[in-house]
């Protein structure tokens, strides 16, 4: 795309009293933003039902112009790449949104269109069983789906635990934006954001000076469900951004899943309402989402599991018996909780046990001992 294409797209994008849908119309009637900035002054010429408010808007393009021609030189200065609608490198999977931004600035080396693309959210205040349940996520995606991307908002909480728990195992990953590219918020991510330059990037619809207002990060949210496959909720209280950006993956006809909580966990009562009422797939482990998503085939259990006469368990395996023995059964998350160890370690744990007949797999993730007199 040319560079005044460019220029008088971004100032578009940013005409005050101009929204999107009415640029998008602009733009789609005209054939370009050149040729909306050529019949600026006759607008109802080609859109003979246009307001008095867009014919006034209109008016104020040049205004507009020179702020992008000023966007344009710091675009160059930082060495910033612009995405265009109708760009190759523009993520396609935006373009079935209704609401996806005319333009859009990067830093990184990011694959936007890459196969697979994976968001995940939760709120701000994660716990540690949180933080653990998405490092063991993330892993999991890198060992069974090794080409995914992963995308967050580079917000406190999940958000950040999910970018360098990618950056961690390998993964690309994608922090989207609700402000400039001429800052990072919060300001104590910058070295994590600036890792993910040379593992992913950054990626924002706002341009320079733009500061991060409560409204951008909710527009934000639909550039994270947008452009993903799914959406992966890890933790959230019954109400938080999390929780929008699930609902607009819903509208958008994308995979919505949450990990389930504790009933009583603040944190786990948005993931858990969820899943009751039937908004997002239960999923407890990176292979329930791949298998949901059709990205890798199940595991084949044994076709009969016989109880060993004499088991030897490990150090790990005896813990969780333990905490087994004289109940009917016990929640995976009650597991996690009682032995102190991460949920990766109890889930690939209990599979072992399962296999060799020692515990029962029930409904709910729950497990009981198969012999509670082992």
């Amino acid at each position: 795309m040319d560079s005044n294409e460019i220029k008088y797209t971004i100032a578009l994008s940013n005409l005050p009293g101009v929204g999107l849908g009415t640029a998008r119309l602009l733009i789609t009637t005209l054939g370009s933003a050149t040729a909306v900035w050529e019949n600026r002054n006759c607008i109802k010429d080609a859109l003979p039902d246009a307001s008095k408010r867009l014919t006034e808007a209109m008016s104020g393009m040049d205004d507009a112009v020179r702020l992008a021609e000023k966007e344009l030189e710091f675009i160059t200065t930082k060495n910033i790449k612009v995405l265009c609608l109708g760009d190759e490198s523009y993520p396609a999977r935006l373009l079935e949104c209704d609401d996806a931004p005319l333009v859009m600035f990067t830093l990184g080396n990011t694959n936007f269109n890459a196969e697979h693309i994976i968001s995940i959210v939760g709120t701000r205040r994660c716990t540690q069983y949180g933080k653990e349940l998405c490092q063991s996520l993330v892993e999991g995606i890198k060992q069974q789906c090794p080409d995914t991307l992963i995308v967050s908002g580079l917000a406190y909480g999940i958000d950040i635990c999910a970018h360098r728990a990618a950056l961690s195992c390998g993964l690309p990953t994608v922090g989207v934006l609700a402000h400039g590219l001429d800052r990072i918020y919060p300001a104590v991510h910058r070295h994590t954001a600036v890792q993910m330059l040379n593992q992913g990037g950054l990626l924002t619809e706002y341009v320079s000076g733009t500061t991060p207002e409560r409204n951008n990060f909710v527009r934000r949210n639909r550039i994270v469900a947008g452009m993903s496959d799914a959406t992966v909720v890890v933790e959230s209280a019954a109400r938080g951004g999390s929780l929008i950006t699930a609902e607009l993956a819903s509208a958008y006809n994308r995979d919505v899943y949450a990990v389930p909580g504790r009933i009583f966990d603040e944190f786990s009562a948005g993931c858990n309402k969820l899943i009751a009422e039937q908004r997002a797939s239960l999923i407890q482990s990176a292979d329930d989402l791949l298998i949901q998503l059709g990205w890798m085939q199940p595991k084949a259990k044994p076709s009969t599991i016989q109880q060993e006469l004499f088991v030897e368990l490990t150090p790990l395996q005896q813990t969780i018996v333990d905490t087994l023995k004289g109940v009917d059964d016990k929640q995976i998350n009650q597991i996690v909780i009682e032995t102190g160890l991460p949920y990766s370690q109890v889930s690939s744990q209990l599979y072992e046990l399962e296999c060799q007949g020692i515990v029962i797999l029930l409904g709910g993730a729950r497990y009981k001992l198969r012999n509670k007199r082992i």
